[in-house]
């Protein structure tokens, strides 16, 4: 077991799927992609611990859910790179949040594969 295990909540959203002005060439510069964001989160048990069972206590998933549209609505985003890199700094500037992985796939690049995608995980020191 890694110290995120025995120290951590996992926080997850898996499918979040959103229309996205992403791509480097001409064509992809005038339409949206789908793009499919899985996130997620460790948040220290103290920082996730619901002891008088309300939202307050605990990281919201409507957070995780507006940080990518705010991102997505800031406009085109030529890499999936810079979309995952940017979605996970906002993430990780929430103070309850320990690390955090954020994958972007585009299911609609390629008729021979699912998906073409990008994964990042980022802790942050102690």
């Amino acid at each position: 077991m890694s110290d995120l295990e025995l120290t951590c909540r996992r926080l997850f959203l898996r499918g979040i799927t959103i229309a996205v002005n992403i791509g480097i060439h001409d064509f992809e510069k005038t339409a949206t992609q789908r793009i499919i964001f899985d996130v997620d989160l460790y948040i220290l048990f103290q920082n996730s611990t619901a002891y008088q069972d309300d939202i307050s206590e605990v990281v919201d998933y409507d957070f995780v859910r507006q940080v990518i549209h705010q991102r997505v609505a800031q406009g085109h985003i030529n890499l999936q790179e810079t979309l995952c890199d940017d979605v996970l700094t906002q993430l990780m500037s929430h103070k309850g949040v320990k690390a955090a992985r954020v994958s972007t796939r585009k299911p609609d690049v390629y008729p021979d594969c699912e998906f073409v995608g990008v994964e990042a995980f980022r802790i942050k020191p102690n």
